[in-house]
């Protein structure tokens, strides 16, 4: 991983000069940049910076970054998020009874590919307990039905609050969360079965097959009240051919679904995502 480093995302009004004011403000305190990386939506008028400098022989002190970054960002007249390269987020992962995003994530995490530590999974069946049981993670088996989803949201709220969880992810989680859990917990990043927005919804694969395409996909976003319509993340396809049936489809896109997923989550949790206007912007 290297040093610690700091990391800004800031979006504001766009005007001249705004990457000079960054630059110099991190040189003026010693700092190092290592990335940055702006955009300008002309459309909207806005600005989005991403830089990242090192900590080493840095002016200011860790503690002191945060306010001094909240007031460059008020002088700048927007808003503005730090974060720091080694802070290891406390993530839950939601499942079903598909075990292979699930595998995925846990793997790469324990080759040090994903800086997240996996606190909890959380399951509506019992059957992926022995997967998490193989990586020493807690496993919890909360059923869900149409009948007794406010209190089973209500009992995954309090995990997450009780196990300090920063970011959900839905790995093959086959429910809607409600709005009213979306809005205590937003942080929530759900993979979904085709190259959105096409074939929203249930059976994609099949809808997919009937239409005969050349190419079928995954997509992941967060999550929104709209579903599947959440700003998109990170889509990965893969070509098919008429020789191919619904099974094959279902096959193949499970590898789709796997690295949109794991790219997905590593983009979120190396800050390189910015959401605004219902959209991301990825700096990659």
């Amino acid at each position: 991983m290297g040093s610690p480093s700091a990391i800004l995302q800031l979006i504001c009004a766009d005007r001249p000069g705004l990457v000079s004011e960054l630059s110099g403000w991190v040189a003026a305190n010693g700092g190092n940049i290592r990335h940055a990386d702006h955009h300008t939506d002309a459309g909207a008028g806005l600005f989005l910076s991403r830089i990242e400098w090192g900590l080493e022989g840095f002016g200011l002190p860790r503690a002191a970054i945060a306010p001094a970054t909240a007031a460059l960002a008020a002088r700048l007249g927007g808003e503005g998020q730090l974060h720091f390269s080694d802070a290891i987020p406390k993530v839950a992962i939601f499942v079903s009874r598909q075990d292979h995003c699930l595998v995925d994530l846990l793997w790469r995490t324990r080759a040090g590919e994903l800086p997240m530590q996996v606190a909890l999974v959380v399951s509506n069946h019992p059957d992926l307990a022995g997967v998490a049981a193989g990586f020493d993670i807690p496993f919890v088996h909360r059923p869900v039905s149409a009948a007794n989803r406010a209190e089973a949201e209500e009992a995954q709220l309090a995990l997450l609050a009780e196990n300090g969880i920063e970011l959900v992810i839905l790995a093959k989680y086959m429910q809607v969360l409600s709005a009213g859990f979306l809005e205590r917990f937003p942080s929530v990043i759900n993979i979904h079965h085709s190259f959105l927005p096409a074939f929203q919804g249930a059976q994609p694969y099949h809808r997919a097959w009937e239409r005969g395409v050349k190419l079928i996909g995954a997509t992941a976003h967060f999550v929104t009240e709209e579903l599947d319509g959440g700003p998109i993340i990170e889509q990965a396809t893969m070509a098919v051919s008429h020789r191919d049936e619904v099974e094959d489809l279902i096959r193949l896109g499970r590898d789709t679904e796997r690295l949109a997923l794991a790219r997905a989550v590593r983009l979120v949790l190396r800050r390189q995502v910015m959401v605004y206007r219902g959209r991301t912007a990825v700096f990659a």
